[in-house]
């Protein structure tokens, strides 16, 4: 057993653990963090980082593809797939050796191995014993299949097919939601035949329908098929395809099947249920604070039932570690944490849906800023909107976006709705022209009876 009494055990290094470590250390805190493969965990490696280096040399292959539409003279000669995963490589690798030395130099007790809880303070690896006067459980997600649906050979999850090195001339895609359209937009741009399968009755179900429509259109623009509202029954391969049976009868034949069907939390085999911790479906239930039903110890990240976000664990965590050293930090409003969806085109989401935003405040108010007036979204050649809803003669309550790259405009939709901005309030603000980020301004002069480059 170690000697040290340390203030947090932490068993977890993705991006809950090692948030809440490093902001734990940085407050004086005497930490462990236990992790049994990379610092950085899914998201680093296996999740948000890697697949986004993939859509942005698919982004690139569009470019050089359509660029005789603006001009240039440019031939896609073909995606050379080595180089590629080369290229994402390297961007995880620098992060990676970024963030060792971070952790290395807040004098955290980094230990590599599995973890296990084996008491209410302790956690045992490889036969020493950590005790803490708290215990966070932080360890994260792996990629979910269906009864009956085995991975291996043709049949993949998203691990798998962030290691592929050619491109396949046709992919099914089980599931529609983020990593579904992502891995689509991606093998799509590589020119890769792609069908997506969609048991609820739109892609990306999660987000307001009509995102959801839009990114719909925006898909059958660039001949990407998809099948909703139909389930999926079976699945045989042999050397050569895969073939997918849907629940009509309809049958589809790829070269790989991509099973996209979310994922689930990693809490099997790690002790919580052996040491009290209740679990709901696999997930562990936490109040405000994060603590479980076990005093003392608390749960951040994926396990903890709601949004599988990195940047929800990095929040969860940095709360977590002030909660514990006494700041009284303010509580996560889960409403209020982004949503983006990286395919082309991006989706982007904060607040509420409009069906949610009628059940919650009642009478709203809705408007939609069509991409079109913005002069930045034209000489992208992007279409999409920005939707915004308010309770009526209220504050905005959420922000919806579809188009290239407005991803990188949901940073003020964050804002606007934690900080409970009226749409006056927005529309006061000089927004710098022309970006896309212009449009959120002029969606809030819209909606604040005050339209410009936008019909009343």
């Amino acid at each position: 057993m170690s000697e040290d009494l340390f203030d947090i055990v932490i068993l977890g290094g993705g991006s809950g653990g090692y948030a809440c470590a490093l902001r734990a250390s940085q407050l004086g805190k005497k930490v462990a963090l236990i992790e049994e493969d990379k610092l950085g965990g899914t998201c680093l490696h296996r999740g948000c980082i890697p697949t986004k280096a993939l859509l942005h040399a698919a982004e690139v292959a569009d470019s050089t593809r359509e660029s005789s539409a603006f001009g240039v003279q440019a031939t896609l000669q073909g995606i050379d797939m080595p180089a590629v995963n080369k290229y994402k490589d390297s961007v995880v690798s620098r992060l990676y050796k970024g963030l060792q030395g971070l952790v290395k130099s807040r004098k955290i007790t980094y230990v590599t191995g599995t973890g296990k809880l084996v008491g209410p303070d302790s956690v045992e690896v490889g036969g020493e014993v950590y005790k803490g006067r708290a215990v966070v459980l932080a360890t994260g997600s792996y990629a979910r299949s269906l009864p009956g649906l085995d991975i291996g050979g043709r049949i993949i999850t998203s691990e798998e097919a962030l290691e592929m090195d050619y491109v396949p001339d046709s992919a099914i895609v089980l599931g529609g939601g983020v990593i579904g359209v992502e891995f689509a937009s991606v093998w799509k741009s590589f020119g890769t035949d792609v069908t997506i399968v969609e048991a609820l009755p739109h892609l990306v179900p999660a987000e307001d329908e009509a995102c959801s429509k839009a990114l719909e259109r925006a898909f059958r623009k660039r001949k990407i098929t998809f099948h909703t509202g139909v389930r999926f029954s079976s699945a045989a391969q042999d050397d050569k395809s895969v073939t997918v049976t849907l629940e009509d009868g309809k049958t589809i034949t790829a070269d790989v099947l991509l099973v996209a069907v979310g994922r689930g939390p990693r809490t099997t085999g790690v002790g919580y249920e052996e040491n009290g911790v209740t679990l709901d479906r696999g997930f562990v239930p936490v109040d405000a604070n994060l603590q479980t039903n076990v005093p003392g110890v608390y749960a951040v990240g994926d396990i903890v039932p709601g949004l599988q976000l990195a940047h929800r664990g990095f929040g969860q965590g940095i709360y977590l570690a002030e909660h514990l050293a006494g700041l009284n930090p303010a509580p996560i409003d889960e409403a209020g944490i982004p949503r983006v969806t990286y395919c082309e085109p991006e989706v982007a989401s904060v607040g509420y849906t409009e069906p949610e935003a009628k059940a919650k405040f009642g009478d709203i108010e809705t408007y939609e800023y069509n991409l079109g007036g913005n002069g930045k979204s034209q000489i992208l050649a992007t279409a999409g909107f920005i939707k915004l809803v308010r309770q009526k003669d209220g504050p905005v309550v959420g922000v919806h976006m579809v188009g290239s790259r407005v991803g990188e405009l949901i940073g003020e939709g964050q804002l606007i709705y934690n900080w409970e901005a009226y749409p006056e309030d927005v529309a006061a603000l000089v927004h710098a022209h022309p970006t896309q980020n212009e449009a959120m301004g002029e969606a809030h002069l819209a909606l604040a009876g005050k339209p410009l480059h936008a019909h009343a």
